[in-house]
């Protein structure tokens, strides 16, 4: 048996097939453990910690379908896979909709079972890291919680789950007002190096005469007001990262300076003679094509090849549907706090401008129209004339809840059900904040709730 690989269980009624499935996993580095039934596979799930479970379906007493189910509360998160005869699917597929990762049909591919077993446990560690992730976005954010359950969203964060250990440059593309800043910051607070400076600098703010000096430091004496020796920001960002804010405003003269340091991990500060070594991790931004910036000779190619090891392209806002409500409601609660102004919500009507509209300035424009939405409201919820003038006289297009929307024709109550539906599965079940999204009561929101079911 394999010691110091990832822990499995394996359960079945036969105990040659849990020998035999033992030795086969454990030759491919796993540690395993097995029991011949689901109640004791339950024993030793309540006492130890696995990283996945093999089952077989059929078993006296409590089957593989009620361990999916039950292994799932013990260990929340475990993956599940079942064991299956060839003619089975039906089975497969109940046990799938009870919590299993995937099935496996008898007789067992050895080396497919390994397979599988490997991806469900990478999957696994994937979701904690994003699980982790998102407590970590939360820290820097302030919010307690993910903002945005939209899967354009969902994509990027799992994105920065899976980079954040690497030391690879990252090059975060996307509109202004999109978020690069932040999502830099996540995936410096989730690396290794979370605990080193995390040093940010807007190529654009910085006059083109100073940003050599910016970035690489000077020594006393190199120009006029050069009265004592600097750091720069490469070294001031040692052992973490180093974050370029609009790369693309780079001035021309300035790229072969970055590329040079980027490639000898060593700055020469102005007018020094000494090379300085440094250890950062570079992230780069820009919402740019530097692709077009290239060909049309304003960005260096080779500078590009080296910044864009890694890109992660943030989505408009305008594409992440409901997420626009729950940004605003987080924008509400941030400039409506205990103490500030007593505004808990958003009316119908106000909630449909925000989803009609499609924020050219993205989360910075929503933000900066709440807070103004805020000081201007009379009552306890922000009316359509407490938003912005461009908000509220936007042609209004058909908000579409789905795809699948538009190949029929929905009666007002029909509409009105779905989108209910669609907020309280947004909000993940949580009917306080639905019913504030919907700018209705918690007893309007369960008359509603009632008609969507019969």
């Amino acid at each position: 048996m394999a010691t110091g690989g990832d822990r499995l269980l394996v359960v079945d009624d036969d105990e040659p097939t849990c020998e035999f499935l033992a030795t086969v996993l454990g030759a491919d580095g796993f540690q395993v453990e097995w029991e011949t039934s689901a109640d004791a596979a339950m024993e030793r799930l309540r006492e130890t910690a696995f990283d996945a479970v093999l089952t077989d379906l059929h078993m006296a007493g409590m089957d593989g379908l009620e361990l999916c189910r039950a292994a799932g509360e013990v260990q929340p998160g475990l993956p599940v896979i079942v064991v299956t005869g060839n003619t089975e699917l039906e089975a497969a597929i109940a046990a799938m909709r009870s919590g299993a990762y995937d099935f496996i049909t008898k007789p067992v591919d050895t080396k497919l079972l390994a397979h599988q077993v490997r991806r469900a446990v990478g999957v696994r560690e994937l979701r904690t890291r994003v699980n982790w992730l998102e407590r970590e976005l939360a820290k820097v954010t302030g919010t307690g919680k993910l903002i945005g359950q939209s899967r354009a969203m969902r994509d990027v964060f799992e994105m920065v789950a899976r980079i954040a250990d690497a030391d690879a440059s990252v090059l975060i593309t996307g509109e202004s007002g999109t978020g690069k800043e932040l999502v830099a910051r996540a995936i410096h607070d989730a690396g290794p190096r979370a605990k080193r400076p995390f040093v940010a600098v807007n190529c654009a703010a910085v006059p083109a005469s100073l940003l050599e000096s910016e970035l690489f430091g000077h020594v006393k004496g190199a120009f006029t007001d050069a009265r004592r020796d600097r750091e720069g920001l490469f070294v001031q960002a040692t052992g973490g990262t180093l974050f370029l804010d609009e790369i693309g405003e780079l001035p021309l003269e300035m790229q072969p300076k970055l590329l040079r340091a980027l490639q000898e991990r060593r700055v020469r500060p102005v007018g020094g003679d000494d090379e300085v070594p440094f250890d950062v991790r570079i992230i780069t931004a820009t919402n740019r094509d530097l692709e077009a910036e290239v060909a049309g000779d304003r960005f260096r190619e080779d500078l590009l090849y080296r910044i864009d090891v890694v890109r992660l392209e943030l989505p408009p806002l305008r594409t992440r549907g409901h997420d626009v409500l729950l940004l605003a409601q987080h924008f509400l609660d941030k400039y409506a706090g205990p103490g500030v102004r007593k505004v808990e919500r958003f009316s119908e009507s106000a909630a449909e401008k925000l989803l009609a509209y499609d924020w050219p300035g993205n989360v910075r424009e929503l933000e900066n129209s709440i807070e103004r939405a805020v000081a201007l409201a009379r009552f306890d919820a922000i009316a359509v004339e407490d938003l912005p003038r461009k908000i509220t006289e936007h042609k209004s297009k058909d908000v579409s809840l789905d795809a699948e929307d538009t190949s029929e024709l929905l009666s007002l109550e029909q509409l009105e059900a779905r989108y209910v539906r669609k907020v309280l599965a947004m909000t993940g079940g949580n009917k306080t904040r639905a019913a504030q999204i919907l700018g209705i009561d918690r007893r309007s929101l369960y008359r509603r709730l009632g008609r969507t079911t019969q």
